[in-house]
């Protein structure tokens, strides 16, 4: 997850309040350093304000389109008349969410457009008898609630995102941690270990399979 906002309290309030719903975050407040990070690294969803020193966000967007990035893009301004809205929809944003707004609505869209990164509309993740709701942040398996911390949840939910697929370790450090994080590499076998102690039962088929050379896989069983 990318912010790219100058106003220093907008800022700050939006990625403290997407870390703590979960969400790996880097954010900056300058347009070329915006664009960097924006070109260098495969984010879900991109939150970008327009009006922005350096490198305006229309530039930004056109840059992201133009190289055929498919990274989501919600607009975040204070721009609010409807060719500035259409203007930003036409050149390939995703979303458009005009200041002031409520961190509720906010944190809601970049949610439905990190799904949809995934082709996954309902908010609702099922895997075998594992239920994700992405909306609560909540988890079961079978009819046990399991509670999870920030991190374990960002972790599975990204694996359920991809269910079935192989997820390599360098695919769920970029999306589960930040770009500057310096946790050291085994940490995503650490979290592994974890959710496999909270959500795996004894007796039954495992739900989070090792793939050598390759990372891991969520999969119900076959």
């Amino acid at each position: 997850m990318l912010v790219v906002e100058d106003y220093a309290p907008i800022q700050k309030a939006v990625a403290k309040g997407l870390r703590e719903a979960g969400f790996a975050v880097d954010a900056t407040g300058d347009g070329e350093e915006g664009l960097w990070y924006a070109t260098s690294n495969d984010y879900d969803v991109v939150v970008l304000d327009l009006m922005l020193p350096g490198t305006d966000g229309l530039s930004i967007l056109k840059r992201l389109r133009s190289e055929g990035r498919a990274t989501h893009v919600l607009i975040l301004t204070a721009k609010d008349t409807v060719q500035d809205r259409v203007t930003g929809l036409d050149l390939g944003a995703d979303d458009y969410l005009v200041k002031p707004f409520a961190f509720e609505e906010l944190l809601a869209r970049v949610r439905a457009l990190a799904r949809r990164a995934y082709f996954a509309k309902n908010p609702s993740l099922t895997v075998g008898d594992l239920r994700i709701e992405t909306a609560s942040r909540r988890v079961w398996r079978g009819d046990d609630e399991v509670s999870l911390t920030s991190r374990e949840y960002a972790l599975l939910e990204y694996l359920a995102l991809r269910a079935g697929e192989a997820v390599s370790r360098t695919d769920i450090w970029e999306h589960v941690y930040e770009f500057d994080s310096e946790a050291d590499s085994n940490v995503v076998d650490v979290y592994i270990g974890y959710l496999r102690k909270k959500i795996e039962r004894p007796g039954q088929a495992p739900l989070i399979h090792t793939l050598r050379g390759q990372g891991y896989s969520l999969r119900g069983p076959q």
